[in-house]
């Protein structure tokens, strides 16, 4: 994959784009104007509402829904979905996708802290249309967790981790998304996560979901739509360099108080793509992901939120 300087479309963008927006206008602005430049032909808005307890949230989200929709300035079909109440993350997310994909058979979803280049939108494009009938992929990701990883044998490659920040996807994969994961409990006990991961690796996949979600309630979606994909051994299709940088750490954010340590930028890439033939797991991208997250980022993180929230409280 060769890295470029200046990404320049070579064709006009045919593909819907999700954009979930909440009370961050200074990350929303930046988001919002890679969207802009891209110029989807059709843009999907989507917001929860503002919490009760928090002082000047509902004036922050009318800023954010002002500010979007006010900026929309080239052709294209526009749709909203702007929460009243709040539904809280998991819920409010996962609903928004639900509903964009009544609407599409296949398109690109952008939160309002992942910034992405303009060539993720033609590389998501480009895959979306190549994997659309292929059961076996269930997600491009823009995001590449180690900003590089082996760009001179494929321009991508097949995980079946992948990353939510900034993807895309298809209806027929997404209707595999359970919030409740109901049959999560006949999937542990068939030992399913060690058939896809392996021993060492499935355990550590089916602790971080279970406990996350069973057991502390967390409101989130993304480990529920990673357990609809492993459920149904579905790949990833993750660039061989980052084409996303996320940029919603900090005091502010919903589950990343903590810092980035991940230090991945966005790249812009150069088309065509090569077409890598193999649709086979790199598996040691897989191992880096889980051992990286497990004994690195999600301890300090964890650390720093406990500091961060006690912050919050005694103020």
């Amino acid at each position: 994959m060769e890295i470029v300087e200046k990404f320049i479309p070579y064709k006009p963008l045919e593909t819907a784009v999700l954009f979930i927006v909440f009370n961050r206008l200074h990350t929303t602005r930046l988001v919002f104007q890679e969207i802009r430049k891209a110029k989807p032909p059709r843009l999907y808005i989507a917001a929860d509402g503002p919490r009760e307890n928090r002082e000047d949230e509902a004036e922050k989200v009318k800023e954010v829904r002002e500010y979007v929709m006010s900026n929309i300035d080239w052709d294209c079909e526009v749709k909203t979905l702007f929460r009243e109440k709040n539904l809280g993350c998991g819920k409010a997310v996962s609903e928004a996708i639900t509903w964009f994909f009544e609407n599409e058979e296949m398109g690109i979803i952008l939160e309002d802290d992942c910034l992405p280049s303009q060539s993720f939108f033609w590389f998501c494009e480009e895959l979306l249309n190549k994997y659309k009938d292929d059961e076996r992929i269930f997600l491009i990701s823009g995001y590449n967790k180690q900003n590089v990883w082996k760009p001179h044998l494929n321009d991508y490659f097949f995980s079946y981790l992948g990353g939510i920040w900034g993807w895309a996807s298809w209806k027929r994969a997404w209707k595999y998304f359970d919030l409740e994961m109901k049959d999560i409990n006949s999937f542990i006990d068939q030992n399913n996560f060690e058939n896809l991961f392996g021993k060492k690796l499935g355990k550590i996949r089916k602790k971080v979901i279970y406990e996350s979600i069973i057991l502390k309630k967390m409101d989130t979606w993304d480990y529920q739509w990673g357990y609809a994909r492993h459920k149904n051994s579905g790949m990833a299709c993750v660039p061989a360099v980052s084409l996303i940088e996320n940029i919603g750490f900090g005091e502010d954010a919903t589950h990343t108080f903590g810092k980035n340590r991940d230090k991945v930028k966005r790249h812009e890439i150069k088309f065509p793509l090569r077409e890598n033939k193999f649709i086979v797991c790199d598996k040691e991208y897989d191992e880096l992901f889980f051992e990286e997250s497990k004994f690195t980022s999600k301890i300090l993180n964890k650390l720093e939120n406990i500091f961060k929230l006690f912050e919050r409280l005694v103020k």
